[in-house]
């Protein structure tokens, strides 16, 4: 599609001023404070696999309130030092799938780390295995507003819990230097790798790539396609909802969560993407708290760089472990 958004020059200087509970830091506090007071130690099981060259495990660790979310580890055979490690989060609908299925950071000397995302893994791939178990009020299709009316209850607060509590399992497992580790996605996995970003410290590295989950006020405005269009098709029911519903999501706004994040940032964007809108994109790098690099697709919508983009990807994070 033709460029939809603001000029390249005008992105690169759009820093807008996104809406930001005064609790906010409270909130998120509390929040991973109550769940890693009921969590447990993280399980490792050795998973056989005709995979020759790299050792699979299944991980289960301890998310939102305790629930047992699930993810695979990946390491080079025969592992015995500690490790450079990605922490992984997966797009919109995706589940962790199956291992074979993405195996670059480990065939480059990391351990890998892909987390399941809670109650998604059934629009694309090969599924996932770990539920939600915690229901919500009156929602339309999809992840967007699911307890959307209360952030206490909204579904991507148990999200984001688990990431960041993910990255706290990670540093306990033995093939990981837990000084190295560096989280990434795209997409959601993007909008999620933000949110760990600033909820976690030490990590040494953020990538995310075409990133969901940024400045949804704008978001919701400028587009009609899904997720997003969850957001406004809920609202065209629920009219009078509509304070009430961006003062939720202002407690998950990836530039919310980009500000409070301090490690070195390469985050891709798509100058024609009409998922995630690259105004929102950049309004989170533009006001990320540490050093932050864009690195533009010019002519993509939203699969973005691909395969070019983890060559870049790769290079970069080379550097900083």
């Amino acid at each position: 599609m033709p460029r939809f958004d603001l000029s390249p020059a005008e992105l690169r200087e759009y820093r807008p001023e996104v809406a930001e509970p005064a609790d906010f830091d409270a909130f998120w506090a509390r929040t991973l404070a109550e769940s890693r007071a009921v969590g447990q130690a993280p399980e490792l099981t050795r998973v056989e696999s005709p995979l020759a060259l790299v050792d699979v495990y299944d991980l289960a660790f301890s998310g939102f309130a305790g629930d047992v979310v699930r993810a695979w580890a990946v390491v080079p055979a025969g592992t015995t030092e500690p490790l450079p490690t990605v922490v992984e989060f997966n797009g919109y609908n995706g589940g962790r799938g199956l291992p074979h299925e993405r195996l670059a950071w480990a065939a480059s000397g990391y351990a890998w780390v892909f987390m399941d995302t809670r109650g998604q893994g059934s629009g694309w791939g090969t599924g996932g295995s770990t539920p939600d178990p915690h229901g919500t009020g009156p929602s339309v299709a999809g992840f967007m507003t699911r307890g959307i009316l209360d952030p206490e209850q909204y579904y991507y607060r148990r999200v984001f819990t688990d990431a960041a509590l993910l990255v706290d399992a990670v540093r306990e497992l033995e093939f990981v230097d837990a000084a190295r580790v560096a989280v990434t996605g795209t997409s959601q996995g993007g909008g999620i790798a933000f949110a760990a970003a600033g909820l976690s410290e030490g990590l040494v590295a953020v990538m995310p790539d075409v990133p969901f989950l940024c400045h949804f006020e704008r978001a919701v405005g400028l587009t009609d396609r899904d997720p997003y269009h969850e957001v406004e098709r809920y609202l065209a029911v629920h009219r009078g909802d509509a304070e009430q519903v961006f003062r939720t999501l202002s407690y998950f706004d990836g530039v919310n969560h980009a500000r409070r994040a301090t490690a070195p940032a390469l985050v891709s964007v798509a100058l024609m993407d009409p998922v995630c809108p690259p105004s929102t994109v950049y309004a989170a790098a533009n006001h990320y708290g540490g050093e932050a690099s864009v690195v533009e697709y010019a002519f993509n919508e939203h699969e973005g760089g691909q395969g070019v983009h983890w060559e870049r990807q790769a290079a970069w994070l080379a550097d900083l472990v």
